[in-house]
């Protein structure tokens, strides 16, 4: 018999649906793994097989990030990598990451996701581009499905190195042809299609500096031959947008374009320096991006033209980007500098509170390419987060609980269910024991920098 699952009695109820519905006293009724009624506690069953009270919290749909390296969890806050643009910062960076194993990737992962898990978010993906050492995707997917993340496995590559124009070292790189049997042997093992999966494959080069323009074309192909989403960096920085000018004599945008590089099923990472003519071109052909606002003000890349993108009509979503760059994975955190980094490049009324969390919910699950998670509603995936509003942090901020939520001090979720199944309860992981993930991933961190 499949499990019902209740919740009740909630201050707010966050919908996202089409109207946009903010219920007072509302209630989310579960069967399975789909949500099956929404509305005033009212007017739902009083009964389920576990019922949770939501009385003094705000509940809303999950949040989807939509763009991270988890493996850089590993190196937070690294001395010579703590200033520096993206090029420089990468470079520094190249020889540690160099030294990851299989071991480490699967602690990474599992820190990762239990901070995103933490913080709100029920759905991410993740962008793996670098493959030493035996490292492959499944240990981020074994990862994954222990703790119960809802996930996009994004398999990334590198495979034009120093000597041959490209910035990652030699010694980081793979054949193209090996990339691409790869990335389809991962799609025929792994990727769900259906509705409501919790796994699906990405194919994911890693960037127009790091790969060649025949792999760019080929992922292209390949992932359209299989049904499956593409990402990339694009015009993240002003180097990256220097060097697409001097290789391709094109803007990013452009050579995305020429590429194949456009469309529903595409996301590009960062577009801080998107021009105007890129913005009218993802708008028209509904090519999504993933804003990273910690991360391009760590790396000092700019701030990105999310109002105009949206004004347009792009899709976007947020990414906490990675660990190393941003040093921290916390998705609501992330939606708030969203907000105020729009405010400091275009004025007070570029983005409301509202705005950015419509962006960490049905923003990105458009930029993700599903229809079934970023909102609550019948038919949709029971991804479902609920907000303790008795916080010290939201006190005198009752007067807009849900706008407390973007402007006060980011919180941790109370409770988190994933496709119908509680992973965090009174602020604690249920699938894994953090304290253990922790002091394993700490070695691993000690191990990775060679001490």
């Amino acid at each position: 018999m499949t499990k019902t699952l209740l919740i009740r009695n909630a201050r707010v109820l966050v919908t996202m649906d089409g109207t946009r519905r903010e219920i007072a006293d509302g209630a989310v009724f579960v069967r399975g793994n789909v949500i099956e009624q929404v509305g005033p506690t009212a007017d739902l069953p009083a009964e389920a097989d576990e019922v949770i009270d939501a009385r003094h919290h705000v509940v809303l749909p999950g949040l989807v990030n939509t763009h991270h390296h988890m493996f850089q969890s590993l190196t937070r806050a690294v001395p010579a990598a703590q200033d520096g643009e993206l090029f420089n910062w990468l470079q520094n960076l190249y020889p540690i990451w160099s030294r990851l194993t299989p071991d480490m990737l699967r602690a990474a992962t599992m820190t990762a996701m239990s901070e995103l898990m933490l913080s709100g978010c029920t759905t991410t993906s993740d962008h793996l581009y670098l493959y030493p050492n035996g490292c492959r995707l499944e240990d981020s997917i074994e990862a994954a499905q222990r703790i119960g993340m809802r996930f996009h496995a994004a398999r990334g590559s590198m495979s034009l190195g120093e000597s041959q124009g490209g910035l990652p070292p030699d010694m980081l790189v793979e054949d193209e042809a090996a990339i691409l049997k790869d990335t389809q042997r991962l799609i025929e093992t792994w990727h769900d299609p259906s509705r409501h999966a919790m796994l699906r494959v990405v194919a994911a080069p890693c960037s127009p500096f790091s790969v060649s323009r025949d792999l760019m074309r080929e992922s292209a192909a390949l992932a359209r031959h299989y049904g499956v989403s593409l990402h990339t960096h694009l015009a993240e920085s002003k180097t990256d947008i220097d060097y697409s000018r001097e290789q391709f004599n094109m803007t990013p945008a452009q050579y995305a374009e020429d590429c194949g590089w456009i469309g529903h099923d595409v996301w590009h990472a960062h577009c801080v320096q998107l021009d105007e003519h890129g913005i009218a071109l993802f708008a028209r052909s509904h090519t999504g991006v993933a804003h990273c606002p910690c991360s391009n003000m760590r790396l000092a890349s700019g701030i990105a033209p999310v109002r105009r993108m949206l004004d347009a009509g792009v899709p976007v979503g947020l990414g906490v980007d990675g660990s190393a760059s941003n040093d921290s994975g916390h998705m609501l955190g992330e939606a708030r500098q969203a907000m105020l980094l729009q405010r400091v490049g275009f004025g007070p009324d570029a983005m409301t509170a509202r705005q950015a969390l419509e962006l960490a919910t049905l923003g990105g699950a458009k930029v993700l390419n599903r229809d079934d998670i970023g909102a609550l509603a019948p038919g949709m995936s029971a991804d479902i987060v609920m907000f303790d509003l008795r916080q010290i942090g939201f006190a005198g901020a009752l007067h807009d609980p849900v706008a407390a939520l973007v402007f006060c001090t980011p919180a941790n979720v109370a409770t988190s269910i994933i496709n119908g199944r509680v992973v965090v309860r009174d602020g604690r992981c249920t699938t894994v024991e953090t304290g253990l993930v922790i002091e394993e991933h700490q070695r691993h961190a000690a191990k990775i920098m060679g001490n």
